[in-house]
């Protein structure tokens, strides 16, 4: 999708990331706020404890999650999150930032796939 893309939170900010929204429920281990180029930080957008803690262990089950992640994001505090991501998404580029060490397999990329099926 255009405008939007997904980094860890741990690269180094650069000028075309936009917007940089933290998608995790947890504050990434090692950042420092004032260093962490953070815009927003968007807990409510993010998997619940139980299901980050039930995939952590399995990462195979990357569909279940994707599945089980999508029903989360139904809830309406998630839905104002995804609002208030989607106004950011608006106003020009964003960069959904995650501190899970699987590139291939997280929360941020679950989300922008989400988006891209929901039409944002």
């Amino acid at each position: 999708m255009a405008g939007l893309k997904i980094k860890r939170v741990y690269e180094a900010a650069e000028t075309d990331d936009g917007a940089r929204i933290l998608v995790d429920r947890l504050w990434p281990r090692g950042i420092a706020k004032e260093k962490a180029g953070i815009d927003l930080w968007l807990k409510a957008i993010s998997p619940s404890d139980a299901l980050r803690k039930r995939f952590h262990g399995h990462p195979d089950d990357w569909a279940e999650f994707q599945q089980a992640y999508a029903e989360e994001l139904k809830a309406p505090e998630a839905q104002d999150a995804v609002a208030t991501l989607r106004e950011h998404m608006v106003k020009g580029p964003v960069t959904l930032l995650y501190a899970a060490k699987d590139e291939a397999r997280n929360n941020a990329l679950a989300l922008k796939l989400w988006l891209e099926e929901h039409g944002a």
